[in-house]
């Protein structure tokens, strides 16, 4: 949950799956699926659903917390909504017998509850950094973390990486050091958020990889928490942590007089992005399970272009040259860290 979602985001949350799953070439089914969707191959269906739903998700979000459009002033208030909402229905899927969930056990939610707060830190603060930045600048940013976590990797998990994936990496930061600085909307407060947003990114994919096996004492199949899961824990548990960020910021005092909730627009965008952010979800895992993570990573790569285009057109974010180039050289070191990553593998 690419959360599963900016919200779970795909780069957050949805991006995640691919590093902590490879999955392995599977047996041939003796009945085979269908190949075909609507005429088309089911994996490139499949990979349309995850692009779609991801880059939807960014441009919803950024639209309802963006100033100039709705003055909505309660982030906290939305991210509860959407986490509410996810829950509920991946809980309507369960009892549907669509999916299988893992029951809330006292264990378990004590053991995962460390993750959950993490996964609220990082929602939270794209959130925040959404309010301030531009879209193509928070998708530049979000190659940080992936800096992060691999100088944490070498730090922690004593992991070591080629020259190439340092090179790419090198090179996905000054792209983002340089975009900064060639920001004509540049504000202290949103690039702040933006930072904290990769700390906390790169924290949760660490001490979540680090958790997994310990979930797995607990679950009741003793099997590492299923993806599905995995949603509807994090969604569920994180609306009490919201709620409390929201009475720490004062939105209890001032979300049922803000004028965005008689908006009819602004109240189809937020539902659109709750129930986008649901189907990430889905159709992460589905494109999933049609390819490799490597395909899987590199399509999401990928994706952030067009994403960063449609930011600049539709919000109208003011850009030159300089900061333009630092985008593009941004959005292909994301790409070629994928491929050298892949090779050093």
């Amino acid at each position: 949950m690419k959360q599963v979602n900016m919200r779970s985001s795909p780069d957050e949350e949805q991006g995640l799956l691919a590093k902590l799953k490879e999955p392995a070439t599977p047996p041939t089914p003796v009945n085979k699926p269908p190949t075909r969707l609507f005429g088309l191959p089911v994996v490139l269906v499949a990979g349309l659903a995850y692009c779609v739903a991801s880059g939807s998700m960014v441009i919803l979000n950024k639209h309802a917390l963006n100033p100039k459009s709705f003055n909505f002033t309660a982030p906290n208030a939305l991210l509860a909504f959407q986490c509410a909402l996810a829950a509920s229905l991946v809980k309507a899927c369960e009892l549907l017998g669509l999916i299988k969930l893992q029951p809330l056990k006292k264990d378990l939610v004590f053991v995962w509850f460390p993750v959950n707060l993490l996964f609220v830190a990082m929602i939270g603060t794209s959130f925040y950094a959404l309010q301030h930045v531009g879209v193509a600048m928070v998708t530049v940013w979000k190659n940080v973390s992936n800096f992060v976590t691999a100088v944490c990797d070498v730090a922690i998990y004593k992991k070591s990486y080629s020259s190439q994936v340092w090179a790419t990496l090198a090179l996905m930061l000054l792209s983002a050091v340089v975009g900064a600085y060639t920001d004509l909307s540049f504000s202290w407060s949103g690039y702040i958020w933006q930072i904290a947003n990769c700390g906390f990114t790169s924290a949760y994919a660490l001490y979540l990889r680090s958790v997994m096996d310990k979930v797995a004492e607990h679950t009741t199949n003793k099997q590492k928490m299923d993806e599905f899961s995995m949603v509807y824990y994090n969604n569920l548990l994180s609306i009490p942590p919201i709620l409390v960020l929201m009475f720490f910021f004062g939105e209890h005092r001032t979300l049922l007089a803000q004028p965005a909730l008689q908006n009819p627009t602004f109240l189809v965008v937020a539902l659109l992005g709750a129930l986008i952010g649901f189907g990430i979800s889905f159709s992460a895992l589905w494109f999933l399970s049609q390819t490799t993570a490597t395909i899987y990573s590199l399509v999401g790569a990928l994706n952030k272009i067009p994403v960063a285009i449609m930011g600049i057109v539709a919000f109208k974010e003011a850009s030159n040259p300089q900061n333009m180039a630092s985008i593009f050289i941004g959005l292909m070191a994301g790409i070629l860290f994928v491929v050298a990553k892949t090779r050093g593998n």
